[in-house]
């Protein structure tokens, strides 16, 4: 893999990392499109997916610093209800990750049928939150479990994280600023776990990556993770997810066909 190759692929891993059209859809039309081996961006995942952690944290750092304080004070406050919901919420995705990734990969695969299948699903759920997902509820612990079985749900190649979690809290009647907040945090540990699963594997010391590649892969990823969180807040906050929907419409269609 080439610096360019890295370039591209860290740019669409940060960009549809937090923007509602899939992030493991792109890269898989990225790979087939730039002739990239799946066996050997391995390595090449977890610094980019670690980059756009990273840039969560930056994004967030004020209200992390906070839900930090309060959980450190021990006692029942906002702050800690509040992360207690974010641990329930990530629940499900832990089984799901644990005991049946390999068989959900195994049976659904990566090609790009089922990414367009996939994105054609995430169009329909960014429709249905844009006209019918609207209320002023702070997200409940049933609320809470409900977006981590979405979020779980996701790990389908196509099936927008950010879209499907934003959607279903949209839908339940959450408030839009706590949606996009809570969907954005949740996914930090699942993804943090997972890089390091990879890591524990020792499937990584093999990689041939050229470390000019990695490197332009994590600071692709990580700056346009940071511009597309930012953006990605003030979307929700206006009924603006409809030209998203109408984006995964298009390229679902095409990654069908082709």
């Amino acid at each position: 893999m080439g610096w360019l190759e890295a370039l591209i692929l860290g740019i669409i891993q940060g960009l549809t990392e937090f923007l509602p059209v899939s992030s493991s859809g792109h890269l898989e039309i990225g790979k087939q499109l730039l002739g990239v081996e799946a066996t050997d961006d391995l390595l090449f995942t977890v610094v980019v997916h670690g980059a756009t952690v990273l840039s969560t944290l930056v994004v967030f750092r004020h209200e992390i610093l906070k839900l930090l304080k309060g959980l450190f004070r021990f006692e029942m406050n906002a702050e800690t209800v509040y992360v207690f919901k974010l641990l329930l919420s990530m629940v499900p995705i832990l089984i799901v990750g644990v005991f049946f990734k390999d068989r959900v990969e195994a049976l659904f695969g990566n090609g790009l049928l089922i990414v367009g299948c996939m994105l054609l699903l995430t169009a329909l759920l960014l429709t249905l939150a844009n006209y019918l997902g609207s209320g002023k509820r702070d997200i409940s612990f049933r609320d809470a479990l409900v977006i981590g079985l979405a979020q779980s749900v996701a790990v389908l190649p196509g099936l927008s994280r950010s879209g499907t979690t934003i959607a279903t809290g949209l839908l339940l009647g959450n408030k839009k600023e706590a949606v996009a907040q809570f969907s954005f945090l949740m996914v930090l540990i699942p993804i943090l776990g997972e890089n390091a699963l990879e890591l524990a594997s020792g499937e990584l010391s093999a990689s041939s990556i050229p470390l000019t590649s990695l490197l332009t892969g994590f600071f692709s990823a990580f700056i346009s993770g940071w511009l597309a969180c930012r953006f990605m807040l003030r979307i929700v906050k206006g009924k603006k997810l409809v030209y998203f929907a109408i984006y995964c419409f298009i390229v679902g269609i095409l990654a069908i066909i082709f």
